[in-house]
């Protein structure tokens, strides 16, 4: 087992918050599309209590099964805002480092995305289904 740390033992009552609306609309988004539990963890190549752990918003759960599950979702774009800094289209590069390059053959490429801004959950006129 692994260690536990103070975050995940008691973590600030906005993270919990936030993670748990985060894992309420994956899981909303995952019924919406008609898919079990099996098969989205199938498809992001994790196991089936790593993905119901996400949509529980448990504070340990790993970062790549919420951001596989956001991929699977096809909402991973709205978190890739996250990195643009604000007035260009450049993501933002760590502080003291180079900001990393895309693949040779894929140079030249952008990623775009139709999707319009997400409304917040607590707007949402659908009830999270997935709650504890």
């Amino acid at each position: 087992m692994a260690a536990r740390n103070a975050l995940s033992a008691a973590p600030p009552h906005a993270v919990e918050l936030a993670l748990s609306r985060l894992g309420g609309e994956l899981c909303t988004a995952r019924l919406r599309r008609n898919l079990t539990l099996d098969e989205v963890a199938a498809k992001i190549g994790a196991g089936r209590r790593a993905v119901a752990d996400a949509e529980h918003g448990k504070a340990t759960t790993a970062i790549a099964v919420y951001a596989g599950l956001l991929w699977a979702s096809d909402l991973l774009a709205d978190v890739e805002r996250l990195a643009i800094r604000p007035g260009t289209n450049k993501a933002r590069p760590w502080p003291g480092r180079r900001a990393a390059r895309a693949p040779a053959g894929l140079r030249g490429w952008t990623m775009t995305s139709d999707r319009k801004a997400a409304t917040a959950s607590s707007t949402s006129p659908f009830p999270a289904p997935c709650r504890r």
